[in-house]
């Protein structure tokens, strides 16, 4: 890839849209700032630079880049992806490659995108897909919306998709890889792993196929005679793991960051009928119990989660796990409960999908209305229990006692409290004292969050690492003063400040493209340089000076350690000569050391 077509592409594409297309920002002056997308915390420490075209992240995991890094980051993809999605954004027709040296991600990337395209002429010009466009109007989908969602149809035959795939130049090999086949046991050919069914294409961030969900149409059967599984979904593989993708999101990306909330739904048809009503911050599991991982890219958009799964014995289950998944990573929670259906007085709708194809306004309320963590549990433990019973009571304390041991905010943990001793008839000392016992035993999702979502513990650097690192910004901040630093005393130093020296001492030359690890920490400086506040009348030169000086005592404090050691080990060889050079030396750094503590 020429370099000219990278810096095209920099050049139409501002840091600050590509950025804002994943988190929001919020204006800090010349600069822009947000919570980092790459790690949990409370006080934004996430940079961007519009003059400087680069972003920081000045906490816990000190990530920071240009757009490529960005997108490589977010997406979590290779450069090769990044700079395809950038391209894309940018307008910018890439340099076509020779076939043999496409990366084997690029090639299934191609082909779920073909598959896809495969699938959606099915659905329009094959008879079997004229009557499942009729199935999905008769659920209540639009046109327009089955275009917009990429809805598609996988004929009834064994190998057609296979067969296409190959006629445009792909090894059946490599269909399979995509998840889009299956070897057969016997004979070892290869078969179409989606046949007869109706396909919801599931796409990344940049609104790429990756997989497919696919719902039985008519009522299939096996080669044994058994049913065939209602949904079956894409394998992972090389481009898509489920654990790490929400249907949908892709969409409801940007309306999750407006309205500050994402929706959550189980099924494809829920979240695309909850969307085509007008609540297109929704984003479904696709029937998966909800993961961390993909806990971890909501954080980008909200804090806040309205979780609306499906209220059958497995959707309650579902959504039971979803919260306390949800609640551990820090995020506020609501419910959303289908409402009774008026045709079936005493029974709810089964899922969302229902409500807004009788009625778009009965599933906004119900939005308006969700309830809270509190009350959700509250209400469907007290529902099931018989709370003026002893064993009632035993059973709704075994329910919501590990959920009131798991809320980290004291005060909200209290008011739950209070809430369970009314409605036992029981006093709160007695709760608080049961609460002890309740033991919440550590797992792999605790470790995941501890890795993910909590707050990491910065990386060690030595006191004098931090001093030079806040020695550069102060000396960004005012470049004049870095000529208190004589050339003696230069060897004290880094090479990392002392390029920084250089480059300030030069008055700020091009860095030449083959010094980029330079280039890297001049614009990290020069960024912290400016986000940094300082109160009027702030004397640089003076706090220059006290950095400099401590440096130079953490220097003679080590020459001294040294040279105590230096001194035993003479000692130990008899080497009377040598341990009375080393003597002076250290009366010499010693009187330097006395010098510094006096000045």
């Amino acid at each position: 890839m020429a370099d000219s077509q990278i810096d095209e592409i920099k050049n139409r594409l501002n840091i600050v849209d590509v950025v804002q297309g994943y988190i929001k920002l919020y204006k800090a002056g010349a600069n822009y700032r947000a919570n980092c997308p790459f790690h949990s915390e409370k006080k934004p420490s996430f940079f961007v630079s519009p003059a400087r075209q680069i972003w920081h992240c000045f906490g816990s995991c000190g990530e920071g880049g240009d757009i490529f890094k960005f997108v490589m980051k977010v997406e979590g993809v290779e450069f090769g992806d990044a700079l395809r999605i950038l391209a894309e954004k940018a307008g910018v027709e890439l340099t076509r490659q020779d076939p043999k040296l496409k990366t084997e991600r690029q090639r299934l990337f191609e082909i779920s995108e073909l598959a896809c395209r495969f699938f959606e002429k099915q659905l329009e010009e094959s008879a079997a897909g004229k009557e499942v466009k009729g199935y999905l109007s008769g659920r209540g989908i639009k046109e327009e919306t089955i275009k917009n969602w990429r809805i598609g149809y996988s004929p009834d035959s064994w190998r057609s998709l296979s067969d296409f795939l190959v006629g445009q130049g792909y090894k059946r090999e490599e269909v399979a890889n995509a998840g889009l086949a299956l070897k057969s046991e016997r004979g070892g050919d290869f078969y179409d792993r989606f046949r007869g069914r109706i396909m919801f294409p599931i796409f990344n961030l940049s609104s790429k196929p990756i997989g497919f969900g696919g719902r039985v149409f008519k009522n299939l059967k096996r080669p044994d005679g058994q049913d065939e599984a209602k949904y079956i979904n894409t394998p992972n593989t090389l481009i898509y793991d489920k654990s790490r993708v929400l249907y949908g999101l892709n969409k409801a990306g940007m309306e999750a960051r407006k309205k500050d909330f994402c929706m959550l739904v189980e099924g494809y048809v829920d979240a695309i009928m909850v969307s085509q009503a007008g609540f297109e911050n929704v984003a479904a599991t696709s029937g998966t119990a909800l993961t961390i991982y993909q806990l971890e890219i909501l954080k980008r958009y909200s804090d806040n989660l309205f979780t609306a799964f499906d209220m059958d014995i497995a959707g309650d289950s579902a959504t039971k796990r979803g919260i306390d998944l949800a609640q551990t990573a820090g995020f506020n929670i609501k419910i959303v409960t289908t409402p009774e259906n008026p045709e079936t007085p005493g029974v709810a709708f089964k899922d969302p999908a229902d409500v807004v194809a009788k009625d778009p306004l009965l599933w906004e309320q119900r939005v308006k209305n969700a309830k809270t963590i509190h009350n959700f549990y509250f209400e469907n433990t007290l529902a099931k229990f018989d709370k003026n019973t002893v064993e009632g009571k035993k059973q709704i304390s075994k329910v919501l006692m590990p959920v009131i041991k798991k809320i980290p905010n004291k005060i909200e943990q209290e008011l739950w409290i209070q809430d369970l001793a009314k409605v036992l008839k029981i006093k709160e000392e007695n709760i608080e004292d049961e609460l002890k016992k309740v033991k919440i035993t550590g797992s792999e999702l605790e470790r995941r969050i501890d890795q993910t979502l909590k707050p990491k513990e910065e990386s060690l650097k030595s006191r004098k690492e931090m001093l030079e690192d806040y020695l550069s910004v102060v000396a960004f901040k005012n470049p004049g003063i870095i000529d208190l630093v004589k050339t003696e005393d230069i060897n004290i130093f880094s090479p990392k400040f002392i390029s920084v020296m250089d480059y300030l001492k030069n008055n700020n030359p091009p860095i030449e493209e083959s010094q980029k690890e330079l280039q890297d920490l001049i614009n990290q400086i020069s960024l912290k340089a400016e986000i940094l506040e300082l109160d009027p009348g702030f004397d640089l030169e003076a706090e220059f000076s006290n950095c400099f000086r401590e440096i130079k005592m953490i220097d003679v404090k080590n020459r001294l350690d040294e040279i105590s050691c230096n001194i035993k080990k003479a000692e130990e060889e008899n080497n009377f000569a040598a341990v009375d050079i080393l003597a002076k030396e250290f009366d010499s750094f010693s009187k330097k050391r006395a010098e510094l503590e006096a000045s």
